[in-house]
């Protein structure tokens, strides 16, 4: 791994060492005696190699100096510097040498880069363990979705049931309610006819000389059912003891209560009693 980043930084280097050098000798060569010029192209690599060498080491003992990388970067430039003038000043393939103007600045860049990498790099443990931390971080995450998909789709199933049996309880209560509805026009129609309500009156009460019993419609509404230990527990009641009941409870208010609020009483009061008996125990004590 750490060849990835050194083998580039090394040509890179090495490439615009030489370019430096032979610019150097080629452009100062004109001018002034060719070791001259030599001297000044190696002055500048070495330079530039030169504190290279120092910021390597340094960065190995963990160090850094900012001078140390100015002037490294100084050279760099310098050296950039050399390549465009050269560039700007010859009269054949200028634009080539300004295209290559470059690498000694591209080459610093890459040591940086290689730097920055020895300072972030890790042993093959420590990256096994980040691999194995990342791949549990993955297999937790899938599990909880699987589990919220697979808990979602639960709850929708129930739901769906539950939807599906209301609907059919509403259904059912709708029909019955239709039905009860229809029975109870049918029985409030046949109370208010006058020709069928006095035969009903005629063969449901006894004919008392100016007395013409009214005839009830049959109780229907919610009840409040007893305990079952209630019903054991209480004994039935005599028609005597049924009578006398019946009789107090429809002469407490006066004009005297109707059969349906008497039997309404009569429940809430703790009585137990049939519907035949206790109408029958109305009619003993009403005739």
């Amino acid at each position: 791994m750490r060849a990835k980043t050194v083998l580039p930084a090394v040509a890179m280097t090495a490439v615009s060492m030489v370019l430096t050098l032979a610019v150097v000798v080629m452009w100062l060569g004109t001018a002034v005696p060719w070791p001259v010029a030599l001297v000044v192209g190696l002055g500048i690599d070495g330079g530039w190699l030169a504190t290279l060498a120092y910021e390597r080491r340094l960065a190995a003992q963990g160090d850094h100096n900012r001078a140390v990388t100015a002037v490294g970067w100084s050279f760099g430039f310098l050296a950039a510097g050399v390549l465009v003038a050269h560039a700007l000043t010859a009269e054949h393939s200028a634009g080539a040498w300004l295209a290559v103007a470059w690498l000694p600045i591209a080459a610093k860049a890459l040591w940086l880069v290689h730097a920055m990498w020895e300072r972030t790099a890790l042993t093959p443990v420590a990256l096994d363990a980040i691999r194995g931390v990342q791949q549990e971080a993955r297999d937790e995450a899938a599990v909880a979705r699987a589990r919220l998909r697979a808990e979602a789709a639960t709850e929708e199933t129930r739901l769906t049931a539950v939807t599906e049996a209301g609907a059919r309880v509403a259904r059912v209560q709708a029909k019955t309610a239709q039905t009860l509805s229809s029975a109870w026009s049918t029985l409030e129609t046949a109370r208010a006819g006058e020709e069928t309500g006095r035969a009903l009156t005629s063969v449901t009460a006894r004919v008392t000389p100016g007395v013409t019993p009214r005839w009830e419609l049959p109780v229907w509404g919610p009840s409040e059912p007893l305990a079952a230990r209630s019903l054991e527990s209480a004994p039935a009641l005599t028609d005597e003891a049924l009578d006398v009941i019946v009789d107090e409870i429809r002469t407490s208010e006066t004009p005297a209560l109707s059969y349906r609020e008497m039997a309404a009483r009569f429940r809430a009061a703790g009585h137990s009693a049939s519907e035949v008996r206790l109408r029958a125990a109305w009619k003993r004590v009403a005739a």
